[in-house]
């Protein structure tokens, strides 16, 4: 036993019945924050991935709520975890996961905390590589001498050696003779792969003469190998140790020096790199973990080696220098810069044990504190918690983390559109077909009177309009104490001009909408001034709209009836006209001093226009999936057929091309022509998409007219409708909207308790087709046509009750802002681009800016 205990500086549990190995424990920087302070990654064979960065207040603390940066279930076991330059184009840090199915690499990063629960961490999947045989472990480096990057050889449990060039596969190679799979490093200053075979020998293989043998088809030998074709895989130098090793390490004293360290179950060995053995040191205990690494000694180096007697043991050479007793058996010993202490040693048993300590005789004192003697007051007790709950239901009953703020005078944002256009378009495509794209500018003025620190302002408008400048930041010299930040957004219009210009009436049309009213009929030129000319009556029934683009709108006002009829071409051209008709006649009664003006929509909804459309986009996502398909095919197919050309360019006596040259020409064209085609697909799905969401918003539209639905009401319907600004491959429209869609029909539409008792898939994916989503909406339909109620309070779970249609409830103690249809005006119309001028805004001289 040691008389000396390793200090415990910070340790803590893993989980509960979890197990660990070797491979489960990295130091590194992993967030890359450049200050040279390590973090603890430990994965698990239960498939939990933990980060730490400990920072005790005392020495010997246990673990705080704040020392785990990050802890994820990734559901497959964790084999290896490891820190290095694995993403192209960068050399930032990395974390790569290794699994016994598939290679993941992750990207760490964390986000500045504004409240008092601290900085937020989160990791993003960058790429995944799908194996094709069980991982045993991996190693990585600067295989072939490359700079700025690491490439990873992973190593599965029939021996063969799979590299990846970063993202992409590049080549798999069997080992000769491989039994069991065994540890596996990679020496730099060699370029060469050391692991030692189930024959007890250690072995190395030049990075070389990996790249160019002949691929691993097959496990055997094929008759081709035999009679020459190809270069069989020859290894450069072995030593027979005579027993099976359990961890190989590779450290450099510089670089015309290099040193192989081997653990065995018996004996360490120190080699050169050359398989020569430098010295041996027969163990007294079987060893379980061994790190080696430089000593102050110029010439020499340390290892720490941890033994199942709970011991660690430091060596010089061969000289045993210091020995010290863990609480556990550590699987995995790694030293590196924790809270600015260096030469920490990290430690992690089989069952999660993990602990950071240090080497020293300080004893270990503790006193017990004085108890504070004192009895206490029950009843003052009883008032005080009762207070504290209060504090706290009031709190939940905010609207939301970040406070919405109601004082105007002490913070106020104000935005003014100027009433002309730019004498010079600031459009980035200046000219739409034979129209011009105008620009108009957008004054936006921040007052405060209170004290600031930094204030960010973001301007957003939904495409086509595009800003010429959409962030703006202000820093002040006079830093006040960080507080909770305050959001206070500011709505405004856009004139219809800037995309509409007046045009010819039609009299026939695909598509048409009537409204109806409650007021008699209202001239369509004291509504759309400027939009057609003076007539002798005053009275005008009849109005043309043209798009910039082509597209073209009539609007009627019949002179007997209280209706207005809307009709187009395209479907979702209706929108914008509809909407700016609405709110125009709203705004044209309340001058009026008329309080009681209502809209109706009594017509069948227009669903059947709406599925081609959703039709139409969905087609196109499935085009796209396939043309990425195709071109990742060939990408791979161009860089097989690179790899066979370099193979015979390289080779003394090469073989005939066969046809190479002309493959590989003809699969860069194929390559070109799929990356053109998926371009044009890309812009296809945005108008699509576009085109989608004007559809969309005037589907809301009626569907709020037809029923009579609130405010609230409608804002549950865009929320539901509208989830996405933009819409990926990986993340659809479609499939976002049918689990909204089914949310809202299993619980304040539902029918019956069966129904809410339905669980909901949590993962959302590319469906097959689009009947599933079109059959949610025409149910949505029928259940607000019977009534149904739109209700996002915690009582929506109940058996709807008979509800009049037209008198659905509003919401309780809803957060979402009311929102009326007259928002977002002409934000979506036609597939293209407009913009929308921003200056930078006015901020007044004796007050601050919105923090």
């Amino acid at each position: 036993m040691s008389l000396f205990k390793a200090r415990d500086w910070w340790s803590t549990v893993l989980g509960e019945k979890e197990e660990f190995d070797q491979g489960c424990l990295c130091l590194a920087d992993v967030d890359n924050t450049g200050s040279g302070r390590d973090k603890i990654i430990v994965g698990s064979f239960m498939g939990y991935l933990r980060i730490f960065n400990p920072h005790p207040v005392k020495t010997g603390d246990g673990a705080q709520a704040e020392d785990l940066l990050l802890e994820m279930h990734l559901r497959d076991p964790i084999l290896q975890v490891e820190v290095g330059k694995f993403v192209s184009g960068t050399e930032m840090l990395h974390l790569a996961v290794l699994h016994s199915r598939k290679l993941c690499v992750y990207s760490v990063s964390g986000t500045l905390g504004n409240v008092e629960h601290g900085n937020q961490y989160q990791i993003k999947l960058m790429y995944e590589h799908h194996l094709q045989r069980t991982a045993f472990n991996m190693t990585y480096g600067s295989f072939g001498g490359v700079k700025g990057r690491d490439l990873i050889c992973i190593q599965s449990m029939d021996g063969m050696l799979m590299v990846f060039e970063q993202e992409s596969y590049a080549f798999g190679r069997f080992l000769p003779g491989s039994l069991l799979p065994g540890p596996l490093a990679y020496s730099s200053r060699t370029d060469s792969f050391i692991t030692v075979s189930s024959c007890r020998q250690v072995e190395s293989y030049k990075y070389q003469v990996l790249a160019f043998a002949t691929d691993a088809d097959k496990r055997q030998e094929t008759e081709q190998q035999k009679l020459g074709s190809g270069k069989r895989l020859v290894v450069d130098w072995t030593l027979n140790i005579g027993e099976q090793a359990l961890d190989i390490c590779i450290v450099s004293f510089n670089q015309s020096a290099c040193s192989v360290f081997v653990l065995g179950e018996r004996n360490f060995f120190c080699l050169k790199d050359n398989g020569q053995i430098r010295f041996m040191k027969k163990l007294d205990c079987s060893p379980s973990c061994f790190l080696p690494y430089c000593s102050v000694s110029e010439g020499t180096i340390n290892t720490l080696i941890g033994n199942h007697n709970n011991m660690l043991h430091i060596y010089q050479d061969v000289t045993l220098k210091w020995a010290t007793q863990l609480p556990h058996i550590p699987v995995a010993v790694r030293v590196g810069r924790l809270h600015d202490l260096k030469g920490v040693i990290v430690t992690l048993s089989d069952d999660g044990h993990l602990q950071c300590s240090y080497l020293g005789t300080d004893p270990s004192l503790f006193q017990a504190p004085k108890v504070e003697s004192r009895e206490l007051n029950y009843d003052e007790l009883d008032i005080e918690l009762k207070e504290l709950q209060k504090i706290i239901k009031d709190v939940n009953k905010s609207q939301g983390v970040w406070p919405m703020t109601e004082k105007e005078d002490d913070l106020r944002v104000s935005a003014t559109v100027s009433p002309n256009f730019d004498s010079v378009s600031q459009a980035p495509d200046v000219e739409v077909g034979t129209d011009l794209v105008p620009s108009v500018a957008v004054k936006v003025t921040l007052q405060n009177r209170v004290a600031l620190q930094k204030a960010k302002l973001s301007v957003y408008v939904q495409p086509p309009l595009v800003l010429t400048c959409d962030q703006f930041t202000f820093e002040f010299m006079d830093r006040n104490p960080d507080g909770i930040s305050q959001v206070i957004q500011c709505k405004f219009r856009l004139p219809l001009k800037l995309i509409c210009l007046p045009g010819q009436p039609s009299k026939t049309a695909n598509h048409k909408l009537t409204i109806d009213t409650n007021k008699p009929p209202v001239s369509l030129l004291s509504l759309f001034p400027g939009f057609a000319n003076q007539s002798e009556d005053d009275q005008v029934n009849v109005m043309g709209f043209r798009f910039l683009g082509g597209s073209r709108v009539t609007l009627l006002a019949s002179k007997t009836s209280q209706r207005y009829r809307i009709q187009s071409e395209q479907f979702e051209d209706l929108w914008l006209i509809t909407n700016e008709l609405i709110i125009r006649l709203r705004e044209y009664f309340e001058k009026q001093g008329i309080k009681d003006f209502a809209c109706s929509f009594s017509g069948s909804m227009p669903l059947q226009e709406y599925f081609e459309l959703i039709d139409h986009h969905f087609e196109l996502r499935i085009n796209g999936e396939k043309l990425e398909e195709l071109l990742s095919e060939r990408a791979v197919q161009f860089r097989a057929i690179q790899r066979r050309l370099l193979t015979r360019f390289k080779d003394k006596t090469p073989a005939p091309l066969q046809h190479l040259d002309t493959l590989l020409d003809g699969t860069y064209k194929q390559v070109i022509a799929l990356a053109d085609a998926v371009e044009e697909n890309q812009n296809s799905l945005f108008q699509s998409f576009t085109r989608l969401q004007s559809a969309t918003h005037l589907v809301i539209l009626l569907m709020g007219l037809w029923q009579k639905l609130s405010a609230d009401q409608i804002a549950i319907l865009e929320a539901a409708f509208l989830p996405l600004q933009q819409d990926t491959q990986e993340l659809g429209w479609e499939e976002t909207v049918d689990a909204a869609l089914s949310h809202l029909l299993k619980t304040c539409l539902s029918k019956s308790s069966k129904e809410q008792a339905l669980n909901l898939s949590s993962q959302l994916h590319l469906p097959k087709d689009t009947s599933r989503l079109k059959k949610h909406i025409t149910l949505l339909c029928e259940r607000l046509a019977k009534g149904g109620r739109l209700c996002l309070s915690t009582d929506a779970a109940a058996p709807p009750t008979m509800v009049m249609p037209g008198g659905c409830t509003p919401i309780p103690e809803s957060d979402l802002e009311e929102r009326s249809v007259e928002q977002d005006s002409t934000e979506l119309f036609t597939n293209h681009k407009h913009l929308v001028e921003t200056p930078v805004p006015e901020v007044s001289p004796l007050q601050g800016v919105l923090e």
